[in-house]
């Protein structure tokens, strides 16, 4: 029986679960960090002409005058209408005259605007930046240069060196290969096979790269990365260059008196050569990674006061939106068409969206970063080993959110407290049992296992055996694979290559 391939169209029926394009947007701003908010934001405001952002002088003027009354959540003058969305275009009308359908829509933007000065009233930081801080930041901002790639850096100095013109685009594939933290990532013989060219060629290419600076650029592996460094300096006679030339695989391991035995020197001269190869660096292409420089702007900030610990959301970099006069007065206009009409009034609904969105995050995130404080309070009191197990369910279930709302909300969200700056996830770990019946983080464990560490013999150091019989004393019962486990996640060497002689 013969088969007909070919196109055929068929119907079918499915469910599929596909998100709004407003709750999309919603849960973008959620997500999103505040930089990144402000961005977002900037774009909705060249897509939508009926929002502006309020100026500064505006909200200063507005603080000013809040700071000044009794009352932070008082009225503004009703014979003095604000600027921005509270004026109500239906007062603006003879009574005579026909007031749009789209007045309910106003009236809602003038209760969401006060919503919004409440917000901001309630939420701000109270201690405001100096004017000293202020300019220390604008400097700080002026002072951030394009960084260059160490690519860019290898093919300046490339353009400026000696190297025969026939080697020099043999140079440049090279250069091509090298990885962020400086290593080359083939092989001689893998670049000749890849491009024809000699072998011999392009070791000489080589030579020359791994000539430019930093030093150990171009290397293949960390020992011969060392091994150029070594020699930048005109070290080839020193015991750190044989230590590396001859055994590099018992430095790695700590062998002391073994590379003290083969290289007819003292155990303590062997760990003195180890410490000074400490001080070369393993990654020389590290300093020009582009996220070298990290600027983390912190959301949450908590701190101490009379009657508990304070949480507060920064307002700093949040953008204030309102509904441009200028829009309101044409939606009031009688000789206005019903196109232009029905135009602004789909824009003024997706900027009022936009601005709920923005006030829906702030109060979602002040939420949660209240319940985090409320619950990690001997964290804030007595630091990491105090951090109590603590997951987004946890916190989802009292502040009346799913827990995905939870997770994307403290995405990219950095909280200052008295301890320092840490990210939200930061908080949310997982227990180890202790005798009393109570819990105890992962983080916790780990920073009592790092402290043992630290504090132990250093020709005898603490098995992970050792370590759990130590912790259990504490009252805290952790299996020895789990004990493992912490240690790599910390890097810290078995006890057998922490000995020192």
């Amino acid at each position: 029986m013969s088969q007909h391939q070919g196109l055929h169209l068929s119907q079918r029926l499915s469910q599929q679960q596909i998100l709004a394009p407003q709750l999309q947007q919603s849960l973008a701003f959620l997500q999103a960090p505040t930089l990144e908010l402000r961005a977002l934001v900037t774009q909705e405001m060249e897509q939508n002409p009926t929002l502006e952002e309020v100026p500064e002088i505006e909200i200063e003027t507005e603080r000013k005058r809040e700071e000044g009354a009794d009352d932070t959540t008082q009225q503004l003058d009703p014979t003095e209408p604000p600027q921005d969305v509270s004026v109500d275009p239906a007062k603006e009308k003879p009574d005579n005259e026909p007031v749009d359908d789209f007045q309910a829509e106003f009236e809602k933007l003038t209760q969401l605007d006060q919503e919004w000065r409440d917000h901001f009233a309630q939420t701000r930081v109270p201690n405001k930046a100096s004017q000293e801080d202020e300019e220390k930041r604008q400097f700080m901002m002026d002072s951030i240069v394009q960084e260059t790639s160490l690519q860019e850096f290898l093919l300046d100095q490339l353009r400026t060196s000696d190297i025969p013109e026939d080697r020099y685009s043999i140079a440049e594939m090279i250069v091509g290969n090298i990885d962020d933290y400086g290593y080359l990532q083939a092989t001689v013989d893998e670049l000749s096979f890849s491009t024809n060219i000699s072998a011999e060629h392009i070791t000489e290419a080589l030579s020359v790269v791994q000539s430019f600076q930093p030093a150990g650029i171009g290397a293949r592996n960390l020992k011969e990365c060392l091994k150029l460094q070594l020699e930048r300096e005109d070290k080839t006679d020193s015991l750190e260059y044989r230590i590396v030339t001859q055994k590099f695989e018992a430095l790695g391991k700590k062998r002391f008196p073994e590379i003290a035995r083969h290289l007819d020197a003292t155990v303590e001269e062997a760990q003195e050569a180890a410490e000074r190869i400490k001080r070369l660096d393993p990654r020389p292409g590290r300093s020009f990674l582009p996220d070298t420089n990290q600027y983390v702007v912190p959301e949450v900030f908590v701190t101490r006061g009379d009657d508990g610990w304070v949480v507060k959301t920064s307002q700093e970099y949040i953008p204030r939106l309102r509904i441009s006069n200028h829009y309101k007065d044409i939606m009031s206009d009688p000789s206005a068409d019903e196109s232009t009409k029905e135009y602004v009034r789909d824009k003024v609904r997706a900027g009022k969206f936009i601005i709920k969105s923005i006030i829906q995050r702030q109060d979602t995130l002040l939420k949660i970063a209240e319940e985090i404080v409320a619950r990690q309070e001997g964290f804030l009191t007595n630091g990491v080993t105090a951090l109590k197990p603590m997951t987004m369910q946890d916190i989802a279930e009292v502040v009346g959110v799913h827990e995905t709302t939870v997770s994307r909300a403290v995405s990219g969200k950095y909280m200052q407290c008295p301890e320092g700056v840490f990210e939200m996830k930061y908080f949310f770990t997982s227990g180890v049992a202790t005798a009393d019946g109570s819990n105890v983080s992962n983080a916790g464990v780990k920073e009592m296992i790092n402290d043992l560490v630290k504090n132990e013999p250093s020709n005898s150091p603490y098995s992970d055996e050792k370590l759990v019989k130590l912790l259990a004393e504490t009252g805290v019962k952790v299996a020895r694979r789990t004990i493992a486990k912490y240690r790599s996640e910390l890097n810290i060497l078995p006890s057998n290559l922490r000995r020192t002689y």
